[in-house]
């Protein structure tokens, strides 16, 4: 599998209204994602809604991206549990449907340390052969450092990515590369909010919400080739967006599905229940935020539905 680099996005769960799983929808968003030049596609995460899904709709999740990639994209599948033995049995689950990395959410239910967190990703990451990625996420406390890293890869070389959502990441991401000579790459998280500032630093991408992908990709190529201010001419009108719907991660759900509706790709913007329902004033200045990206798509000549418009130059 070729080393990912760029942007990784979460695909979203489509619901048709009753609230089942829209499985043709999925494929759309799937190469939706592919078409705005995805470097990898991840699936069922957070931003999938996977908390409300049943392990039976995950698996048909992943079965059915995995079937409509068909090779294009590397997917990488999640496997969260707090056991350490059920996370393990997803993820050798999720590589026999096709995954090409597995991705497992350090168990943060209560706190833990690294030695105990360097247990249970023993056993997950070991059940697998294919790549594994830690998503690294503790906004209750300090998150694993590089000595944990470098261990858990020599231990296991398919651990070969972590995800950091976090601050100020910058050191961390030094040691962590330092440590393990390059051979864990970083992906940052929390929509890209941090890109700019942990580009240099040396992160292999980002892991943001699907919309955007197109857009956030020229940020990463065009900062990661040190055009630092074109970079930055895009990413302050994204950045908004980003800051807004991570108020709430329900509201991120609502938000990232109507973006994709004004985009033309998903019909439905159902979310699952238990949600929040955003406000007249709460929607309205999302609508206000779509315009503009999507007049900045149109500035760059690049098609606001990348399946059915060709680019403008």
């Amino acid at each position: 599998m070729p080393l990912i680099r760029g942007v990784v996005p979460v695909i979203p769960t489509p619901f048709h209204d009753d609230g089942q799983v829209d499985f043709e929808s999925l494929d759309a968003l799937v190469d939706f994602a592919i078409a705005a030049g995805a470097a990898a596609l991840c699936l069922p995460a957070f931003g999938s809604e996977f908390y409300k899904l049943t392990e039976a709709e995950r698996g048909q999740i992943v079965e059915r991206a995995v079937r409509r990639v068909r090779g294009r994209a590397p997917v990488v599948a999640v496997a969260n549990h707090p056991s350490a033995r059920e996370a393990a049995r997803t993820a050798r689950e999720r590589q026999d449907q096709g995954a090409d990395v597995i991705c497992t959410l350090a168990p943060r239910t209560f706190s833990l340390s690294e030695a105990d967190l360097f247990r249970y990703f023993e056993v997950v990451c070991g059940a697998v052969t294919v790549p594994f990625l830690i998503q690294e996420f503790n906004p209750g406390g300090s998150t694993v450092g590089a000595a944990f890293v470098q261990k858990l890869h020599a231990a296991h070389p398919n651990f070969q990515y972590i995800k950091l959502e976090e601050p100020m990441a910058g050191p961390k991401v030094d040691s962590i590369l330092q440590a393990t000579g390059g051979e864990v790459g970083v992906l940052e998280g929390w929509g890209g909010l941090y890109m700019m500032e942990l580009i240099p630093c040396g992160i292999c991408g980002i892991m943001p919400g699907l919309p955007m992908t197109d857009l956030l990709r020229q940020v990463f190529h065009l900062r990661a080739g040190g055009r630092a201010d074109e970079a930055f001419e895009i990413f302050r009108e994204l950045c908004p967006y980003i800051v807004f719907s991570l108020q709430h991660l329900e509201l991120f759900h609502h938000l990232d599905k109507r973006f994709l509706q004004r985009r033309g790709v998903l019909h439905s913007t159902t979310v699952r229940d238990a949600t929040i329902r955003p406000d007249a004033r709460t929607l309205a200045y999302a609508d206000f935020l779509f315009d503009r990206q999507i007049a900045l798509l149109r500035a760059r000549s690049m098609p606001v539905h990348p399946l059915v418009e060709k680019p403008l130059n």
